[in-house]
C-alpha cells in the first residue's frame, strides 16, 4: 500500500513524516524545506499476528507495510510553476492514497505562508493546485486519444468519452473520483494516474493535547466522501523519542487515546475497504497481508506470489481466534474448525491461510 502527503507548507507534512516513520525527514519553520521526495516503508503492526506466531511456533513475525510518500509544500499557483511542490507530483500519482495534512493548531511560532489560519481555505488551495495538475495531464492524454480513436478502435473510443468527461468535470472543479470509471476502458484510470482520482484521508494538525476533530473540517470531508482524523504532529514526533512505556504514559496523560501512526494506518485503510490475512507455520514465518473486502482466496494467494496463484490447487482456511483458541492446527484439523477451501472463498478479516499449489 502506498500514501502519498500533500498540504500546504509548514502544515505539519514534514512533521508528521517524521514520527510516522521516524525515518528523519528535514523539517523547518520556512516553506520547501522538503526539497526531495522522502519515501519511507513502515511495517505494519498487527497483535492479532504476534498471537498466531506464538500459537503455531513460528521463526519470526513479518508485518505488512506502507509506503509514505512526502513532498514538497504546495502553494497556490504551483500550477504555473511556483514553488516546488508541484515538481513532485509525479511521485505520488502511483500512489494508492492521499493523505492531505490541514493545519489547524494554533502555534503563532510557525509561519504561515499567506499570514493566517484558515483551515478551508488552505484545503481550497490544495484541491485547486491538484485539480490543475490533473487538468493538465487528462488534457495532453486526451489529444493523443483522439487520434487512435478516429481510426474505429473500441477502447480508444470509450477513453476518449471518459477522458473528455474528466476534463469537463475538472474544468468545473470536480475531482475525478466523481466521475464513473469507464468500462469498456479499464486500463485507461491506471495509466492516467489522476491525483484527485484517490480516495483522501484529511489529517488535522492539531494543537497538542487535542484530539478534536475540527467541525469544519469533518464537515468538508463528509461532503467529499473522504476520512478525517486529527493528530497533533509536534506530540507524535516528541513521543518517537521515548520508548513504548513512556509513551503510553505521556499520551494518557494528554488524554490523547492512541498513537498518530495507528490512527492514519486505521483511516487509511478504511478508505481503502481492506482486510487484513495472515500467513504461519511451525519454524516458518508468520506474515501479515492485506487485500481488498470482498475479494477471494485465490487473489489472497497472488498477493503472497504470483506462482502460488497460478498453481492454485486449494487452501486450509481458518479464523485467527479460533487458531488460537484450538492451541494449533493439528487440533483445529481435529475439531473440523481447519477448513478447506476453493478458490471462489471469499476472504474474512483475520483468516489464517496455508495454500497448497502445484509448482
Amino acid at each position: 500500500m502506498k500514501v502519498g502527503i500533500v498540504g500546504m507548507p509548514n502544515a505539519g507534512k514534514s512533521s508528521l513524516f517524521n514520527a510516522l516513520t521516524q525515518a528523519g525527514a528535514q523539517a523547518a519553520n520556512y516553506p520547501f524545506t522538503t526539497i526531495e521526495p522522502n519515501v519511507a516503508v513502515v511495517p505494519v503492526a498487527d497483535e492479532r499476528l504476534d498471537t498466531v506466531a506464538a500459537t503455531v511456533g513460528a521463526s519470526e513475525n513479518v508485518y505488512d507495510t506502507i509506503d509514505f510518500h512526502d513532498i514538497a509544500g504546495l502553494v497556490a499557483g504551483a500550477h504555473k510553476g511556483e514553488g516546488l511542490g508541484n515538481q513532485f507530483l509525479a511521485n505520488i500519482r502511483e500512489t494508492d492514497a492521499i493523505i492531505h495534512v490541514v493545519r489547524c493548531h494554533t502555534d503563532d511560532n510557525i509561519i504561515h505562508p499567506d499570514g493566517r489560519v484558515d483551515p478551508l481555505a488552505d484545503i481550497e488551495t490544495i484541491e485547486t493546485e491538484l485539480i490543475f495538475a490533473d487538468l493538465d495531464q487528462a488534457e495532453r492524454r486526451l489529444d493523443r486519444v483522439v487520434r487512435t480513436a478516429r481510426g474505429g478502435d473500441r477502447v480508444a473510443i470509450a477513453e476518449e468519452a471518459w477522458l473528455t468527461e474528466i476534463v469537463a468535470g475538472l474544468h468545473e472543479g470536480r475531482p475525478a473520483r466523481d466521475i464513473a470509471l469507464p468500462k469498456d476502458a479499464p486500463d485507461a484510470p491506471r495509466s492516467l494516474g489522476l491525483i484527485t482520482g484517490k480516495p483522501v484521508l484529511f489529517v488535522a494538525n492539531v494543537d497538542e493535547g487535542d484530539d478534536e476533530l475540527p467541525a469544519e473540517l469533518a464537515a468538508h470531508a463528509a461532503a467529499q466522501g473522504a476520512g478525517a482524523v486529527a493528530v497533533s504532529a509536534r506530540l507524535e514526533a516528541e513521543l518517537t523519542e521515548l520508548d513504548d512505556d513512556e509513551a503510553a504514559v505521556m499520551r494518557e496523560e494528554l488524554g490523547v487515546s492512541e498513537s498518530g501512526l495507528a490512527r492514519v494506518v486505521a483511516g487509511a485503510f478504511s478508505l481503502l475497504d481492506l482486510i487484513a490475512f495472515f500467513t504461519a507455520g511451525e519454524g516458518k514465518p508468520a506474515q501479515s497481508w492485506h487485500l481488498r473486502r470482498g475479494l477471494t482466496v485465490w487473489h489472497a494467494a497472488g498477493q503472497i506470489h504470483s506462482d502460488i496463484q497460478k498453481g492454485f490447487v486449494r487452501a486450509e482456511v481458518i479464523g485467527w481466534e479460533a487458531l488460537v483458541e484450538s492451541g494449533g492446527y493439528s487440533a483445529a484439523r481435529d475439531s473440523g474448525t481447519l477448513r478447506v477451501e476453493g478458490r471462489d472463498y471469499v476472504m474474512d478479516d483475520g483468516d489464517v491461510i496455508t495454500v497448497k499449489f502445484t509448482p
